[in-house]
């Protein structure tokens, strides 16, 4: 009996031996806490994992950055008629006797090479050189470009391209975060952040046709004709245009909607051009001044002040003072609708317009014609 207690004891005692020295030494095999205060130590994730912070946007960024390039132009030198005569070389030096060079940006949006880009970036360029994301670089030949809208198309012969993904801009909404991603004062791709501030700007007198979209996001020269993506890497816009004092980014940047974008893009492709309804008006809001002074009492729609003479609106009896409440069934508020409506027409097809002269309700069919096409204005 003495023996087997004797026994007893001696394994007892080896056993408190041992789980003394791994306590001391080992903790964490135990379960136990260490001396940082957790069980086990996290190590970093190993190499070809990766880990994204919460409300990151990195994964946005990732997909639609390759298919953002970068624009250099350049433009032979304009020799000047007096660049000859010695005095005044002696008065006023050489005189457009240097090249000039632009930059912008662009966006991929084809397998095939096209470039979808801004029309003041390219625009009396006699060369044009695209960057790619990867450091390629390429020839770029213009396709077509649309001045009232200020979008052009480029397009580059190489392979493996990265493309964009086209989103719908009609879905956006003020506040919604949205990126920019260009190349501002050509330091390299560049991505800013910010939100959707606004939509359907316009009457800014920077095209012809406006609808932009607003953002804060930093946009600066060199973001010209740049993509505006929306937390899923999906084109919104093309950036255009900033509203600034200093020449940099005051918080206010504008881009033309991707659903223009496309429109433009197709039309382009296609036939080469944009080709626009055009009736031939001169059209303004309705104001009560305006109706005082044309005797009007409509309260809506958009007063006709003058008329092309031998023009489309001239041949089917539009005159002035008389207010245009609807064309082809699609109610016209102001001179952005009656532009935007008129434009959208297919020129040689008659068209129902909806009128009120001199406070009777009358209709017309109006067959329009081809819009003439224009300079864009200066930025």
């Amino acid at each position: 009996m003495k023996r087997l207690w004797l026994l007893f004891s001696q394994t007892v005692t080896l056993l408190l031996a041992a789980y003394f020295v791994v306590a001391t030494l080992k903790p964490q095999w135990l379960g136990q806490p260490t001396a940082t205060g957790t069980v086990a130590v996290l190590e970093a994730p190993a190499a070809g994992q990766e880990t994204i912070a919460p409300g990151s946007l990195s994964a946005a960024v990732r997909k639609a950055s390759p298919a953002v390039v970068s624009i250099n132009t350049s433009t032979a030198a304009r020799r000047n008629p007096r660049g000859g005569d010695p005095w005044f070389r002696f008065f006023f030096g050489d005189q457009g006797n240097q090249p000039q060079e632009g930059l912008g940006s662009g966006v991929i949006v084809s397998p095939s090479g096209y470039i979808l880009t801004n029309n003041h970036v390219v625009e009396g360029a006699d060369e044009i050189e695209v960057i790619l994301s990867d450091s390629r670089r390429a020839r770029a030949k213009v396709i077509g470009t649309d001045p009232d809208t200020d979008l052009a198309i480029l397009k580059i012969d190489l392979d493996r391209l990265a493309v964009i993904v086209l989103g719908n801009s009609d879905n956006l909404a003020v506040g919604d975060r949205v990126l920019a991603i260009g190349n501002p004062f050509g330091v390299g791709q560049t991505v800013t952040g910010g939100i959707v501030s606004a939509l359907g700007r316009n009457q800014l007198g920077i095209n012809t046709f406006e609808n932009f979209i607003q953002t804060d996001a930093a946009i600066n020269p060199g973001n010209s004709g740049g993509a505006l993506v929306d937390v899923n890497g999906h084109l919104m816009g093309i950036n255009t245009a900033i509203y600034s004092r200093s020449g940099g980014s005051m918080g206010i940047g504008f881009a033309i909607p991707v659903s223009t974008a496309r429109i433009v893009m197709e039309a382009i492709v296609r036939d080469g051009e944009v080709t626009r309804g055009w009736i031939g008006v001169e059209p303004s809001d309705l104001t009560p001044e305006l109706a005082q002074t044309f005797g009007i009492k409509a309260d809506s729609g958009v007063i006709i002040t003058g008329v092309l003479q031998n023009g489309a609106a001239a041949q089917a009896g539009i005159r002035p003072g008389d207010v245009i409440n609807s064309i082809a069934g699609e109610p016209v508020n102001s001179v952005t609708d009656l532009l935007s409506r008129v434009a959208a027409l297919k020129p040689g097809s008659p068209a129902r317009f909806a009128l009120t002269r001199q406070g009777e309700k009358l209709t017309l069919d109006v067959t329009p014609g081809v819009r003439p096409r224009s300079r864009a204005a200066a930025r």
